[in-house]
């Protein structure tokens, strides 16, 4: 028990390096870094640091997406830079609060991939997808510019059914979900229905700025979550 203890603390001195990483090198903001850390100490303690291990593998992805062709986006003006305590919490608290009571409802084990599924697959078919010159409006099919928010496209979809893919083999590997098949299937479909409803709100409400990007990616991640309780 002791020592269970104390291997916890040394992931915990680990996520303050990481939170000061993500802020020196300008991927998080303070607030952004710290939220980031109280989230992952709620996890380590609650869940284990398996599960927050999944969650740093959606953070490097979703960096290394960010960063890929920055002229580019530049360019187009979707190049987001530092993200805040905002883009935390949005993304990562309903992952937070599923592994903070995994352990007494097996269900929310599945509400956890297929929460991070979802901020992971939304993001690399954001990051990645706006690359494709041919994107489209989920809720009406229309041609129109890369990064328009609702706009989906063939690279983005295929991107992001990966990135859900790697989460749910990531998690199997982890050891949070025994059955690698369940695992997979259960990231993939909860993944890419959290990323489908993450464009129809975007479509639907951002763009008549009704909502927020944070809120449109707070209300996918609860889908993806939900989705991904009633598959297990």
């Amino acid at each position: 028990m002791v020592e269970a203890i104390m291997i916890n603390w040394v992931y915990v001195v680990l996520l303050f390096i990481l939170g000061f990483i993500t802020y020196y090198r300008k991927s998080l903001d303070l607030f952004g870094s710290a939220v980031m850390i109280i989230m992952g100490i709620v996890i380590i303690f609650s869940a284990g640091a398996n599960w927050l291990l999944l969650i740093v593998l959606f953070l490097v992805m979703s960096l290394l997406a960010t960063k890929y062709s920055k002229k580019y986006k530049m360019s187009l003006g979707e190049f987001e830079g530092r993200r805040t305590s905002k883009n935390v919490i949005s993304n990562g608290v309903v992952a937070c609060f599923m592994a903070a009571f995994g352990g007494y409802y097996l269900p929310f084990v599945g509400g956890f991939i297929g929460a991070i599924a979802t901020a992971t697959s939304d993001t690399l078919a954001s990051e990645i997808g706006v690359l494709d010159q041919h994107p489209r409006l989920l809720t009406t099919f229309q041609k129109v510019d890369p990064g328009t928010n609702g706009a989906v496209s063939v690279l983005g979809t295929a991107i992001g059914i990966v990135g859900a893919a790697i989460i749910g083999i990531a998690a199997y590997f982890l050891g949070i979900m025994p059955n690698p098949l369940t695992a997979v299937v259960v990231s993939i479909i909860s993944g890419t229905i959290g990323c489908f409803a993450d464009s129809i709100l975007g479509a639907l409400f951002e763009n008549r700025h009704i909502i927020t990007n944070e809120h449109v990616n707070l209300i996918a991640t609860i889908v993806g979550a939900l989705v991904g309780i009633l598959l297990m």
